[in-house]
């Protein structure tokens, strides 16, 4: 339990340190005029009060991300809890703010444009694909989940469930963001707290559930390495590059720079609790046995929902319907719906007419629901890694806005460089990926992100 209590301490007390110096080294500016005094239409641009836009985000962000990503990360033991800590400070809540305050200095642009702006247009296009197929893939996960325990709950096919919640989709992502988003998910954003916070203290207060100590020695029910596959397995509460498509979402409404920090920053650290939270949960609740490890590891919905009831009872229930239905339905809807504004920004399709969102909204949804009948384990093993690339780009991008701005760009440069050696390493030597042999894949990552390191420093410095 102390290593856990120690943990949660370090991810507070970095957004009042580290969080507090980044904020500083990007030059926030209050003075500065946002893009919602600019732009404001009614639809995406309309302006939102800091607590709102923090919950907002949050919810955005989080949905299954930090639940089943932290549960299958249990399978490696307490190594997950020093990931979730130094990934969450160094390299996730870092990659969060510079995705927001960057598209705050530019017009609340999406992140191809970012990019394009920062290292060039050859980039954009590949990576506006890539935020267009990450936010399918979040849409397809996050469904697939929710519909999985409904259907277990309720007896209703798993299809029912899944039409139900791609129509739900579509309304949330045509509507004005005020109007669903900004009056709803503050609420569902506080109740997804909730029940981590409950959970936690539940477990805790419980003599027969125990959270390993880093100490504690055979604690791994997986065959798979820690490198590069941990940090894979947890990508949301750690590092992901899905949150960088969510930014410009609230940095369009956010009235003031000063906002950057608790919103962006601050959101991420949230993120890395409830998976340090649900990390130590799913330990506490493997407690030697293999069978179940792998169980929940499998199946997170399940798991989710026997962990809630044994902890909670009835009100874990309820719970574990918010946590593990509403809220991350919730995040699907907001993932399609950057997708299309990303759609739109390439294309340059104005948004404010109904029949122009409906156009873009339409061809994504469809392609969202075919993927659900794929097998949900490899589409969460794709959108972890497809998400890295997506980070990656945003890191290098922030690094050259830094440089730009003669500030110390170190801060966003070496997250970079590991989330580059992680990508490597993960495709060359997974299943889905070349499959080599982990001693020659990982040479490999080594040299080629030492390579692209130098080229990036001769070119842009």
């Amino acid at each position: 339990m102390y290593s856990f209590l120690i943990c949660a301490a370090a991810l507070i007390a970095s957004y009042f340190i580290y969080g507090k110096a980044i904020e500083r080294i990007a030059g926030v500016d209050e003075s500065v005029e946002t893009p919602v005094h600019k732009l404001e239409d009614g639809v995406d641009y309309i302006p939102m009060p800091r607590w709102k836009l923090y919950l907002v985000h949050f919810l955005n962000i989080a949905g299954l991300g930090p639940i089943f990503g932290a549960i299958q990360g249990a399978l490696f033991g307490p190594a997950a809890f020093l990931w979730i800590v130094l990934g969450t400070i160094f390299i996730g809540a870092v990659h969060d703010f510079f995705s927001g305050f960057m598209s705050l200095r530019s017009d609340g642009f999406t992140m191809p444009e970012i990019i394009s702006k920062y290292l060039g247009t050859k980039a954009r296009k590949f990576v506006g694909v890539i935020i267009v197929i990450t936010g399918i893939l979040v849409a397809s996960t996050f469904a697939t989940g929710s519909a999985d325990l409904l259907a277990s709950l309720t007896g209703v096919p798993t299809l029912i469930w899944l039409v139900v919640i791609f129509i739900y989709f579509l309304i949330a992502t045509l509507f004005p963001v005020d109007k669903i988003i900004g009056k709803i998910y503050p609420i569902f954003g506080a109740l997804f707290l909730l029940m981590a916070v409950l959970m936690i203290g539940a477990l805790m207060l419980n003599p027969a559930y125990t959270i390993p100590e880093f100490t504690t020695q055979g604690l791994y029910f997986t065959d798979k390495s820690i490198f590069p596959y941990l940090f894979v397995t947890i990508a949301c509460g750690a590092i992901s590059g899905f949150h960088a498509s969510q930014s410009p979402i609230v940095a369009r409404c956010m009235t003031t720079e000063k906002d950057a920090r608790p919103v962006f920053f601050g959101a991420m650290v949230l993120e890395g609790i409830t998976a340090l939270i649900w990390a130590a949960i799913a330990m506490a609740f493997f407690n030697g046995q293999p069978q179940l490890a792998v169980l929940y590891g499998a199946t997170p919905s399940i798991g989710v929902n026997q962990m809630a009831t044994a902890l909670l009872g009835p009100v874990g229930l309820v719970l574990t319907i918010i946590g593990v239905v509403v809220c991350p339905i919730t995040t699907g809807d907001t993932a399609l719906r950057s997708s299309r504004i990303t759609m739109a920004d390439e294309l340059k399709i104005n948004q404010e007419k109904l029949t122009s969102r409906v156009k873009l909204a339409v061809p994504l949804f469809i392609v969202s629901f075919a993927l659900t009948f794929i097998d949900f384990s490899l589409i969460w093993r794709y959108f972890a890694w497809v998400q890295l690339i997506v980070a990656t780009a945003v890191l290098y991008a922030g690094t050259v806005y830094l440089i730009q701005n003669k500030k110390h760009y170190i801060v966003a440069l070496l997250p970079a460089i590991v989330c580059t050696l992680i990508a490597f390493g993960y495709i060359l030597q997974a299943p889905e990926g070349l499959r080599l042999p982990s001693l020659t894949a990982n040479v490999i990552s080594v040299i080629a992100t030492v390579i692209i390191a130098i080229v990036f420093l001769k070119k842009y410095r």
